[in-house]
């Protein structure tokens, strides 16, 4: 049996290219993810890596993605799995601008039945693409729990 997928609809008060950044951007990502390291090749193909201390203080990969689909600045589709991807699921993430704000929907699925991340995305969601609109209309963000 195939867990349903997970989705989420935001509305971001800011302009679509400033949104599109905030899910791309180097600079973006270590606010929302606490500093992680994060890079990604926005082609076809192309990695997607958070990366960081391990709890033990050494380098470690937090996540580890795929890039399937990209239609700047409004549709980034990846395929992304914790630690280095030995299960991946996959996101689909579309911004469409409205009159004052941009609506994001995130889609998270292709899960395997017995994926633990589901749970840990299913929570996890929903806390980030807070953190990001806090950012990306206050220019701070709060910390996760």
């Amino acid at each position: 049996m195939v867990k349903p997928p997970l989705v989420f609809t935001y509305y971001i008060a800011a302009p679509i290219e400033k949104v599109w950044d905030g899910f791309v951007s180097k600079e973006a990502n270590q606010t929302i993810f606490m500093g992680a390291d994060f890079a990604v090749e926005l082609v076809l193909g192309g990695s997607m890596t958070w990366s960081g201390p391990g709890k033990d203080g050494k380098p470690t990969r937090y996540v580890t993605g795929r890039v399937t689909r990209v239609d700047a600045p409004r549709l980034l589709e990846y395929d992304f799995g914790m630690g280095m991807g030995d299960r991946m699921s996959h996101v689909k993430i579309e911004l469409t601008p409205e009159s004052e704000a941009v609506k994001v929907v995130v889609t998270n699925d292709g899960w395997t039945e017995d994926d633990p991340a589901y749970t840990q995305n299913a929570d996890g969601w929903p806390r980030i693409l807070s953190r990001l609109k806090t950012l990306l209309e206050t220019g701070k963000t709060f910390r996760p729990h």
